[in-house]
C-alpha cells in the first residue's frame, strides 16, 4: 500500500508541476508564471555557439517557501553543499572545454554550457530545467504554432530519476534530448512516455538483476529489500518482485520503504523488523540522506551481523564511512558506477577560481569556494569565526575527497554524456548537402538547428572513451550495461577502505555475467566467511520440500521420500520412483537394486535340503547294490525283484528331483521340476501299488478255485500296469506344459524392496491334477495293503506298505496347507521338505526291515528258515 500511495503522490507532484508549466507556455500569462522571476537559481555559465544544458544536485537539501503567483520573489534556501555534487558539475565544465580544444571533434565550433543546481528539491530543478529551456531572461515567448529555438540544444541530468520523469516529460515537448548521468529508473526506459530521454548509467532493471545474480552467488535466497519513497525506490520495488516471482529461487523476508522525512517512530518500526527478522541480508536502494537516518536507528538498536548490500547511491558515500558506524558496515558489498579516469581532470580542479566581480553569473564557484574555506565574499554574511574570501585561498588544501580522482563514477558519466551529446553534434555538421535524414535528403546548418534534429544524431552515436568503454545507446536510450561491485574493507586504523571486487556486465547471450575475486572481499563475520541467509535450510537428497500455503517459497521443511523413491539432489520438489527392479537405499538418496530371495544353495537351508537330497540318493545307491548283490537270496526274489529294482530307481529320481526347486529360477527348471516330480513320484507308487496287488493275488491264488486270478498278474502284467500308470502321470504333465507352462516370476508382493524369484505354476488346474493323480494312487495302495496287512507270509510287504503309505499320505496332507500359507522360498522348501520326507518314509519303511535281514540276519534269509517258519504259521 506503502507503495502504491508513494506513486500515487509523485505523480499527483508531476501533475502539479506539469500543469505549471503549462500555465508558463500560456501566451496570456507569461509573466504572472514566469518561474525565472519567482526563483533565484544557483548555477555556471559559459556562451558558446552551440549550448548545452546541466541539472546537478549541488545542494542536497533546500528550505523552500510556501508558493503562491505573487509578483514578489521568494528565494527558496539551498543547505548542505555537496562538494562530489559540484565536482559532477565540474566534470560537464571540463568535459565542454576538452572538447574546445580539440580539433578533431567540432572544430570551427565553441560548446557552451548552463549548469543549475536542483538544491536537492524537485519544483527547484524543475525551475531549472524551464530555464535551459526557455532562456535565463525574465521571460521567454514561443511563437504561435509552439515552434522557435530553445537556448540550449540538449540536457545532461538531473540526478534524481523522480525528477528526470518530471523534467523528461515536459522536455519532451521540445523534442529536446536529456542524457542522465544518474537517473537509474527503469520506467525511464518507456519510450512511449519518454522519448527523448538518454542516460549514461545502466537502468534499475539491470541493476536488480545484478544484484539477483550477486545473491544467486553466495546462495542468499532470504534478504529483505528497504527502498526510498520515490520513483526511484518504488519502481526498484516492483523490479524486484517481479525478478524474483520469475526465478522461484529466492524471496523477501520483508519490503519497507524508507520515508523521506525524518519520521523516528517509522525507522524504529523498520530497523527492528530488520534486528528480528531471520534474514541476514540487507539490500538497500535509497539515497545517502536515507541511508544517514536508518544507520543512525541501526546503531541506537545496534543490529550487528547483517550483510549489507548496497545500490549505487551509497556504495561510495563517504558520509557513511565513520567510526561509529563501521562496525555495522563494514564487509559491506556495493553496486557501483563503471569507475573511469578522465585525464587532466585534476589539473581542472586545481585551476578553479572565483570571480569576485560576477555576482549571479558563477555563483556556484562562490559557494564551493565559501563551503570549502569557511569564508565569505560579502562582508557582511559572515558568521562568527569565518573570514572575508579573497578568491586566492589555496585550493589543494580543500577536501580531499574533492581532489581524489582515482574512483571517479558519475563524473565519468557525466563526462561520456557531454560526449556523447558532442559526438552527436559533430556527426550532424558533418552531413554532406542531399545526403541528409531529413525531408528531401537535407542537412541542417548551425543557424537553424533544433533538438529534434539532435535527437535523430543522438539514436546512432557510437565512440569508444580513452578510457577503453564504448559508448553507446539502444533503442531505449539506455547504455550499455556494466557495474562494477564494490566491498567495504576494514582497515586495522579503523578506516574503510572501498575496493573494487569484481564487475557484472550484460554477456553475449543477453545474460549478466559476473566476475568476482573472493578472495579480496572483506566479510565481518567472526568465520571471515560470507553469512547465510536463508529462511530453511537445503533439503539434503533423500527429502523433499514440502511449503506451507501461508509461507513464501524458501520457507520449507523437509519431508523424508518414501520407501520406494528417492531425490539424488538438493530441494528436490518430488520425490521419484525407483524403476521395477531397483529400490530406494536408506538414506533415500539413490536407486539399489533390489534384494533378490529364492532358495539358493548357498544359504543354510539349501544347503540343508541339497545335503539331505544327495543323502537320500546316494542311500537308494546302497540299497540298490545290496539288493544286487543278494539277488538270489529269497528275500530279495520275493514279490518280484524286479518291481524292488525298479522302485529304488524311482527313489532315487524322487531325491534327485528335488534339486531342481533349489537354486535361481529359470524357465527350463520350472518347466522341469513339477514334471519330473509327478512322473517319479507316480512311478514310486504304481511300483507300489503293483506290488500290493501281487500280495493279494497270490493269497487268493493259495484258496480253492483262486489259481486263475495270477494269469493277471504276470511280470509282463506288472511291468505294463506300471508304464500304463506312469504314462498317465506324463501325459498330464505335457498337457499341462503344453497349455499353460510354469515360468519365472518375479514376486514383490511380499517385500517392496526384495525380488522373490519363484515358479508362477501357470495352471493351477494342472498342478492340481498332478498331485491328485498320486494321491489316488497312494490312497488305492494304502487301502489294498490295509486290507492284505494280516495275510500269514513272512515275505508279506502289505504292512511295510501299510506303514509307508501311512507316512507318505500323512506328509502330503500336511504339505498342501504349509505350502499355501508359506511366502516365497519357503514354499520351495516346504515342496522339497515334502518330498525328501516322503522319500524317506518309503526307503526306510520298504527297504529297511529287508536290508537288516539281509545284512545283519543271514541266517533268516534263507528258504529253509522261511518254509519253517511259513510251516508253523
Amino acid at each position: 500500500m506503502r507503495a502504491v500511495m508513494g506513486g500515487f503522490q509523485n505523480t499527483s507532484l508531476l501533475l502539479s508541476v506539469y500543469f505549471l508549466f503549462m500555465c508558463c507556455v500560456t501566451p496570456s500569462r507569461p509573466s504572472t508564471c514566469d518561474l525565472r522571476r519567482k526563483f533565484y537559481l544557483n548555477g555556471m555559465h559559459k556562451s558558446g555557439d552551440v549550448t548545452l544544458g546541466g541539472l546537478f544536485e549541488v545542494h542536497y537539501t533546500s528550505v523552500f517557501p510556501k508558493l503562491t503567483f505573487t509578483s514578489e520573489p521568494q528565494q527558496p534556501i539551498c543547505k548542505g553543499f555537496d562538494t562530489l555534487g559540484f565536482r559532477h558539475a565540474m566534470a560537464m565544465a571540463f568535459a565542454v572545454e576538452e572538447i574546445n580544444k580539440n580539433s578533431d571533434l567540432l572544430p570551427n565550433l565553441t560548446l557552451g554550457y548552463s549548469l543549475y543546481d536542483n538544491c536537492g528539491a524537485l519544483v527547484i530543478g524543475f525551475s531549472g530545467a524551464l530555464s535551459l529551456a526557455s532562456g535565463r531572461d525574465e521571460q521567454f515567448l514561443l511563437r504561435q504554432n509552439c515552434s522557435g529555438s530553445p537556448p540550449v540544444l540538449a540536457v545532461v541530468g538531473d540526478h534524481y530519476s523522480t525528477f528526470s520523469i518530471a523534467i523528461a516529460n515536459v522536455l519532451g515537448l521540445y523534442n529536446m534530448p536529456i542524457v542522465s548521468y544518474f537517473a537509474t529508473c527503469s520506467c525511464l526506459s518507456d519510450r512511449q512516455r519518454f522519448p527523448t530521454f538518454f542516460r549514461t548509467i545502466p537502468n534499475d532493471a539491470f541493476q536488480v538483476r545484478a544484484m539477483i545474480h550477486i545473491l544467486k552467488h553466495f546462495g542468499w535466497t532470504w534478504f529483505g529489500l528497504l527502498v526510498s519513497d520515490d520513483d526511484y525506490g518504488l519502481h526498484v520495488a516492483q523490479s524486484f518482485q517481479a525478478d524474483l516471482a520469475e526465478s522461484g529461487e529466492s524471496c523477501l523476508a520483508y519490503l519497507e520503504v524508507l520515508p523521506w522525512d525524518s519520521n523516528p517512530g517509522e525507522l524504529r518500526r523498520i530497523v527492528h523488523t530488520i534486528k528480528t527478522s531471520t534474514a541476514r541480508v540487507v539490500i538497500v536502494f535509497a539515497h545517502e540522506i536515507h541511508m544517514i537516518q536508518l544507520m543512525e536507528e541501526v546503531a541506537q538498536q545496534n543490529v550487528t551481523g547483517r550483510q549489507w548490500i548496497a545500490s549505487e547511491t551509497w556504495t561510495s558515500a563517504a558520509v557513511l564511512q565513520t567510526q561509529e558506524l563501521m562496525p555495522y558496515l563494514s564487509g559491506t558489498l556495493g553496486i557501483a558506477i563503471r569507475r573511469g579516469e578522465i585525464p587532466g581532470f585534476l589539473d581542472f580542479l586545481l585551476k578553479i577560481r572565483p570571480d569576485p566581480n560576477d555576482t549571479n553569473e558563477n555563483s556556484l564557484v562562490k559557494q564551493f569556494w565559501e563551503h570549502t574555506f569557511q569564508c565569505k565574499f560579502n562582508p557582511a554574511d559572515r558568521e562568527d569565526g569565518e573570514s572575508v574570501c579573497t578568491g586566492h585561498e589555496n585550493i589543494e588544501l580543500a577536501e580531499r575527497e574533492f581532489l581524489d580522482v582515482s574512483s571517479l563514477r558519475p563524473e565519468y558519466n557525466v563526462y561520456k554524456a557531454v560526449y556523447a551529446l558532442a559526438h552527436a553534434l559533430d556527426d550532424m555538421l558533418q552531413c554532406e548537402p542531399g545526403e541528409g535524414p531529413f525531408t528531401g535528403r537535407s542537412c541542417v546548418s548551425l543557424q537553424a538547428v533544433e533538438p529534434w534534429q539532435l535527437l535523430h544524431y543522438l539514436h546512432k552515436v557510437n565512440f569508444s572513451t580513452e578510457f577503453g568503454d564504448e559508448v553507446s545507446f539502444d533503442e531505449n536510450g539506455d547504455a550499455l550495461p556494466i557495474y562494477d561491485v564494490m566491498n567495504w574493507l576494514r582497515l586495522p586504523d579503523g578506516k574503510i577502505k572501498i575496493q573494487n571486487v569484481g564487475e557484472v556486465k550484460k554477456s553475449d547471450s543477453g545474460g549478466e555475467e559476473l566476475t568476482l575475486d573472493e578472495d579480496k572481499i572483506f566479510w565481518n563475520t567472526d568465520s571471515k566467511k560470507p553469512t547465510r541467509s536463508v529462511c530453511s535450510e537445503s533439503c539434503p537428497p533423500g527429502t523433499r520440500m514440502a511449503r506451507e500455503r501461508t509461507q513464501p517459497e524458501c520457507c520449507f521443511s523437509c519431508v523424508s521420500c518414501s520407501e520406494g523413491k528417492i531425490s539424488n539432489k538438493s530441494n528436490s520438489l518430488e520425490c521419484f520412483s525407483c524403476p521395477e527392479d531397483f529400490w530406494s537405499s536408506p538414506q533415500r538418496d539413490h536407486c539399489i537394486p533390489k534384494k533378490t530371495e529364492f532358495l539358493s544353495y548357498q544359504e543354510p537351508l539349501g544347503i540343508c535340503l541339497t545335503t539331505t537330497s544327495l543323502l537320500g540318493t546316494f542311500i537308494c545307491a546302497v540299497v540298490l547294490g545290496i539288493f544286487i548283490y543278494h539277488r538270489s537270496t529269497p528275500i530279495v526274489r520275493a514279490n518280484n525283484s524286479e518291481l524292488s529294482f525298479l522302485l529304488l530307481v524311482s527313489l532315487k529320481l524322487c531325491f534327485l528331483c528335488s534339486l531342481l526347486f533349489i537354486g535361481r529360477p529359470r524357465l527350463w527348471t520350472c518347466q522341469l521340476r513339477h514334471a519330473v516330480f509327478g512322473i517319479s513320484f507316480v512311478l514310486c507308487v504304481s511300483c507300489i501299488l503293483v506290488k500290493t496287488m501281487v500280495v493279494l493275488a497270490v493269497f487268493k491264488a493259495s484258496k480253492p478255485g483262486g489259481g486263475a486270478s495270477l494269469k493277471w498278474f504276470g511280470a509282463s502284467q506288472q511291468r505294463g500296469t506300471v508304464l500304463v500308470l506312469t504314462c498317465i502321470q506324463a501325459a498330464i504333465c505335457i498337457a499341462w506344459l503344453v497349455s499353460s507352462s510354469p515360468a519365472p516370476y518375479k514376486n514383490t508382493q511380499y517385500h517392496n524392496d526384495k525380488i522373490v524369484y519363484e515358479c508362477a505354476v501357470g495352471s493351477t488346474v494342472g498342478f492340481a491334477v498332478l498331485l491328485g493323480y498320486i494321491g489316488v494312487l497312494a490312497i488305492l495302495s494304502f487301502v489294498l495293503a490295509f486290507l492284505a496287512r494280516n495275510l500269514p507270509n513272512n515275505f508279506n510287504e502289505a504292512k511295510l506298505i501299510t506303514f509307508s503309505m501311512l507316512i507318505f499320505c500323512a506328509v502330503w496332507v500336511a504339505f498342501v496347507p504349509a505350502y499355501i500359507n508359506s511366502p516365497g522360498k519357503y514354499a520351495d522348501a516346504v515342496e522339497v521338505f515334502a518330498i525328501l520326507a516322503s522319500s524317506f518314509g518309503l526307503l526306510v519303511a520298504l527297504f529297511g526291515p529287508k536290508c537288516y535281514l539281509i545284512l545283519l540276519k543271514p541266517d533268516r534269509n534263507t528258504k529253509k528258515a522261511i518254509i519253517g517258519r511259513y510251516s508253523k504259521s
